[in-house]
């Protein structure tokens, strides 16, 4: 995404670019996805999740396009992708997940990595830091509100959103408000050329069906498998960007990387939650006859069928059974 939006938004400029490339993506989605039914959206989270949306993909759009340098778009992407940690933080916080002490060493290098990165080749400087933030403090700044927004996004789709995926119509809501950007900005001019358009088609694929795919995993799919993938998403950004871009990244802006997922590992691993033991209850393949005065069995018993299912039932005898004949219960076949 960060290698593609800013390819575009070389051409096309930081809002325009982005108004075409989220214009093709609704566009894309409305054929593809389609669109849900609203009436079963609660409004609260339709409204909510919608303007979340929007307002992180022009925070990260317009972050990336009004980067000083290709160097600076990749790295501002970095400071993005401090929103795994910052997930985890707000699941913590507003959603009462439980958390074990590795939080505050998994946060703690998070912010670290993005210092490293943020530092140049000097690495871990915080002179340097500063002053590369103080060059274009709208570009950090977006990125960073970006990074909590998503943080947020992500939160309230898995707690409010039961299972309804609106992507579609977030994307138009995302790409009206880009045009209206770009009218009242003063239309800064858009050079259209085979590239340009190339790039806007694949970022469109790209960012559409990602995001897609991103809802329906939060909504539908196993989400510590998506956490745990999504860690290493900074190590392959920042690599395709660079490829992309034709920008050489030095080792420190690499470590400073990897330190972001290990950070960004640690939030992971200190929500996870331990397996709980499964007791396995004891089998009593037959009823023994039972004599004296009534008796209730209250036990649930566990009957083994021929063909290896296990069938678990709560049998009560009432009156007197010993001259009652028994009736023999087949739970060995189902047809």
């Amino acid at each position: 995404m960060v290698g593609m939006i800013r390819l575009v938004t070389d051409s096309l400029g930081a809002i325009g670019g982005a108004a075409m490339i989220y214009s093709c993506c609704a566009m894309l989605l409305s054929v593809t996805v389609g669109w849900p039914k609203f009436k079963d959206f609660s409004r609260a989270y339709l409204v909510t999740g919608a303007v979340m949306f929007a307002a992180y993909e022009v925070c990260f759009a317009l972050a990336i396009g009004l980067a000083d340098t290709p160097r600076q778009a990749i790295e501002v992407g970095i400071v993005n992708y401090l929103w795994p940690s910052l997930t985890v933080v707000f699941a913590i916080v507003f959603a009462g997940q439980k958390a074990s002490r590795l939080i505050l060493p998994g946060i703690a290098l998070s912010v670290v990595g993005i210092a490293v990165v943020l530092g140049g080749d000097a690495g871990l400087d915080i002179t340097g830091t500063v002053d590369n933030v103080r060059s274009n403090p709208l570009s950090y700044a977006l990125a960073f509100a970006g990074a909590l927004i998503w943080a947020g996004y992500c939160t309230v789709t898995k707690m409010f959103a039961n299972g309804n995926n609106g992507i579609t119509p977030f994307f138009v809501l995302t790409a009206v408000s880009f045009w209206c950007m770009y009218l009242l900005s003063g239309r800064e001019p858009m050079h259209l050329s085979f590239t340009a358009i190339a790039a806007t088609l694949v970022a469109a694929c790209a960012i559409g069906f990602g995001y897609a795919l991103w809802n329906v995993g939060i909504l539908r799919g196993n989400m510590t498998l998506l956490a745990a993938a999504s860690y290493f998403t900074p190590v392959l950004s920042a690599a395709f960007s660079s490829l992309m871009l034709a920008t050489a990244l030095g080792l420190t802006f690499w470590v400073g990387t990897a330190v972001v997922c290990f950070g960004a590992i640690l939030c992971w691993l200190a929500t996870r939650e331990p397996k709980a033991a499964v007791g396995v209850p004891e089998e009593d393949g037959s009823l023994d006859e039972q004599s004296g005065d009534e008796k209730s069995i209250d036990e649930p018993t566990v009957v083994r069928s021929l063909l290896g299912t296990r069938v678990e039932c709560a049998i009560t005898i009432v009156g007197d059974h010993r001259s009652a004949p028994r009736v023999p219960i087949d739970v060995g076949s189902a047809r």
